[in-house]
């Protein structure tokens, strides 16, 4: 469910007029709604809650990945959110927005010595590692900082999974984490070093998972490897299951509940005596965001073909770029009744020289002209927080909704603004 529905036949965001924001803020831009951060994160924070006994003091840790935005993120962690970071920079991020550190799990392939030392140095409630280099980096960064930072070893399933051969990252060609046999062999490592404190496995297999069966693969594995663990005499107090739950985009393939999902994490893992650590993203955000975007003009050719050439483009939202995403395309005040009503067939397209900036083909919509504002929904996840300034376009602003206020959360940059961060050589 989310917060984005008609008025007097104007498309709102909660109780803001999405053509009044358009006219003051400007177009293209996200829009989110913070009803729908609110609920979808109610939700699954409600189905842990029932499943306790099974699921321990769970961790809610939101994919500072999907949207990284400081609103964004100060809203779910008042709501008792944590963060799941794989950067320095999302750590700083989800810090100023609130996050306590010790709800804050740093994951990544790649960290490197000066990320590990500043993680290890704000006290992050665990560094999930992902290959025997790394587990000695992170002893040597400890050792230096005279800390001891908990850990979990990050396994390798063998099991992919996600809407996009991209976003799966559990599969044996994958390059995260580590074989569940050397998995075993990395936390005994781990358990004999003075400077760090193993506590538990990790995994993550993809996103926008739509099938709950490799999940309950994967979480079944973690099960069995821990009791292992613990009958060669280790301790294993914690599981962290990644995210990867898929949202229902319109378009798409139909999704488990969110009920379900936790349903199935609890049997799998009722009575291991283990806390568990849930870092969904685009479960979360995904619906509660919007690209609204404005129409440069539609382009007839002689065979029929209509393109509806729109002022967002694949550097503001580069999902259906990258991953064929389906995104809805909802006009903002459709036509009245009265003139030719009838679906007319476009391509969505935007104005960088670049054919795979298309956000769709031979879709239905109304009939729109020149000057008519539409919305991509489920926009929230991974559509800002992958923008960028490709073409010398402006970076897409982003607006908050909270009932009838709305807050600009990251302006629109001036052509000055972006021009003045490149200072020319000395020597032009």
């Amino acid at each position: 469910m989310h917060h984005f529905a008609s008025k007097d036949g104007v498309l709102h965001a909660e109780d803001v007029s999405l053509a009044a924001l358009a006219d003051e803020v400007g177009t293209p831009v996200y829009v989110y709604s913070t009803a729908t951060l609110t609920r979808h994160y109610g939700l699954l924070a409600e189905a842990v809650a029932a499943h306790r006994n099974a699921l321990g003091d769970a961790l809610i840790a939101f994919a500072v990945k999907a949207n990284s935005n400081l609103s964004v993120l100060a809203t779910l962690a008042r709501l008792g959110a944590g963060a799941d970071t794989v950067s320095e920079g999302e750590i700083r991020r989800a810090l100023k927005a609130g996050v306590p550190a010790g709800k804050i799990i740093f994951s990544g392939v790649g960290k490197t010595d000066a990320e590990l030392a500043y993680a290890v140095g704000v006290g992050v409630r665990q560094i999930n590692v992902e290959s025997p280099a790394e587990l000695d980096r992170l002893i040597a960064v400890a050792e230096r900082a005279g800390a001891v930072p908990d850990i979990a070893i990050r396994v390798n399933p063998k099991i992919g999974a996600g809407g996009h051969a991209k976003i799966t990252t559990g599969g044996e060609g994958d390059k995260f984490g580590v074989p569940a046999d050397e998995a075993m062999d990395l936390y005994a490592r781990a358990a004999a070093s003075p400077y760090v404190n193993p506590v538990g496995l990790a995994c993550h297999i993809g996103s926008q998972i739509t099938d709950l069966t490799p999940l309950e693969a994967a979480f079944q594995l973690l099960r069995s490897m821990t009791e292992t663990l613990r009958g060669r005499g280790l301790e294993v107090t914690r599981l962290d299951l990644g995210g990867g739950l898929g949202v229902p985009y319109a378009g798409g393939a139909p999704t488990a509940s969110i009920e379900d999902y936790v349903a199935m994490t609890a049997r799998v893992l009722d009575g291991l005596g283990v806390e568990a650590a849930f870092e969904p993203g685009r479960l979360l955000a995904a619906n509660a965001g919007v690209l609204l975007s404005r129409v440069i003009q539609v382009t007839e050719r002689e065979d029929g073909r209509r393109f509806l050439v729109v002022d967002a483009a694949m550097n503001d939202l580069i999902r259906p770029a990258m991953y064929d995403a389906f995104h809805e395309v909802v006009a903002v005040s459709p036509r009245a009744a009265g003139g030719d009503n009838n679906p007319t067939v476009y391509d969505i397209v935007g104005p960088i020289c670049e054919t795979g900036d298309t956000f769709a083909r031979d879709r239905d919509l109304p009939p729109l002209q020149t000057g008519d504002l539409v919305v991509f929904t489920g926009a929230g996840a991974y559509g800002a927080v992958m923008s960028s300034e490709y073409n010398t376009r402006p970076l897409v602003p982003e607006v908050m909704v909270d009932g009838a206020r709305m807050a600009v959360i990251r302006p629109r940059p001036t052509y000055e603004e972006m021009l003045a961060r490149e200072p020319l050589a000395d020597w032009l």
